[in-house]
Formats: C-alpha cells, structure tokens, sequence
C-alpha cells in the first residue's frame, strides 16, 4: 500500500524519551511541531480538557513527516491485573497528522520517501493504540511477541480499509462532516480519513466515544506544550 513503511512508523523520533515505554511525552518540546511544513490538527473546541504534546517523526533530511497531539488522561501501558482497573479509567483520543504525499524525493537528494495515503494514517493510528496496551495477565517476555504479532495484524488491516473490520463513520472537520474509516477492539478504537489542505488523519483513543469528537486545525500548537 502507499503509506508510511513500518520502519518509519515505528523508527528515531524527536526528542526521544527517556522514560519508560508507553509514558507519553507531554514534557516534549514544541520545536518539532513547530518545523512540520504542514497543519496540525486536533479536537476541536468542543473538546475541553487537558491537550499536551506527543512525538513528531522526522525522515534523516530532518523533514517532519507525521505527529501526534494528545487530548483527555495522559494514557499508560494497560499494566497487569493488579492495575487494569486504573487503565481502563484512562480517557484520552490521540490524533495523527500525516501531510498527504506522493511518492518524492527525500530533502537531501539521496532516496525516495514512500508515498502517504489515508492507509498510512490508519497504520500510524493502529499501532500507536498498541504501544499503550498490555494485555492483563500477560508476561513481560511474552509481550514483544503478541506486539509484533498485533502490529502485524494492524498493518493488515491499514492496508484493506475497504474490509469487513472497518466500518465508516461521519465526523466533522472544521465544521465539514467527512467520512472516516472507523474500528474497535477491546484495546479501544481506530479511525482514519482525510482532511482539507492535503493532511490525512489518524486516530485512536479509549475511554472518549469516538462518536462526539470532532476535528479542527490547531491555531497555536504551542497550547498543547
């Protein structure tokens, strides 16, 4: 499919953190955001609670190829039993910009970036609700195996938006109503569409329905800092 390949997804970011796997970054700086070429979007102004910044994905050039803006609880892995009662309270919806693309030439002239499609919203949305889930009762060890199993399973399903797992929901962008590619698992759920000005968007959350939310360009990106 024409999207963001799984290295790109899941490779060097700004500001990578050094906390632990699954704390979001909402001490991240804004600067990143700051250089992406494109707009950002989030929840728009119905939405009211806590907004704080995530990651910016940036190619070898430095160009900024994809973030995320964060809305509601600041989401941690689903940890054991002992604790998934805490988890399950969690209510957030993480939204991910990916600038629309064509196949292209990197900034430095030295390689090809893959072409961005709504497929590599999903993608980026998916895998982004599985780097905050842990199945309860699951050890450690046996974790990397069911994630890259599941990441697996979410490149699939980014790559048949057409299929049964997804069915299509109407959201309003910037007051516009849009479709959106829409699905659910016990994890939480994932959307995927496009917005105006040449920017895909990607979603997921747990907690917050995905049916009240709505979208909007982010006027000042440094109010999510």
């Amino acid at each position: 499919m024409e999207t963001t390949s799984r290295v790109t997804a899941q490779g060097p970011t700004e500001d990578t953190p050094s906390t632990p796997e699954g704390v979001p970054a909402a001490r991240r700086t804004v600067d990143g955001y700051l250089r992406a070429p494109f707009a950002w979007y989030g929840l728009d102004e119905a939405f009211t609670g806590p907004r704080w910044l995530m990651q910016v994905a940036t190619a070898a050039d430095g160009t900024v190829q994809h973030g995320s803006t964060g809305h509601g609880d600041e989401p941690s892995i689903r940890p054991d039993a002992a604790d998934r009662s805490a988890a399950d309270r969690e209510r957030f919806a993480v939204v991910v910009s990916v600038p629309a693309n064509p196949t292209r030439r990197s900034g430095d002239g030295t390689g090809v970036l893959e072409a961005t499609s709504v497929s590599s919203a999903a993608w980026l949305a998916g895998s982004g609700l599985l780097s905050f889930t842990w199945p309860g009762q699951m050890d450690h060890v046996l974790r990397n195996d069911w994630l890259d199993q599941q990441t697996e399973a979410a490149w699939e399903l980014a790559d048949d938006l057409a299929g049964a797992d997804w069915t299509t929901l109407s959201l309003p962008v910037d007051g516009v109503a849009t479709p959106f590619h829409y699905r659910e698992s016990e994890f939480g759920w994932v959307l995927a569409g496009s917005a105006g000005g040449g920017v895909h968007l990607g979603a997921y959350g747990r907690g917050l329905s995905a049916y009240g939310l709505g979208f909007a360009v982010v006027k000042d990106i440094t109010t999510y800092a």
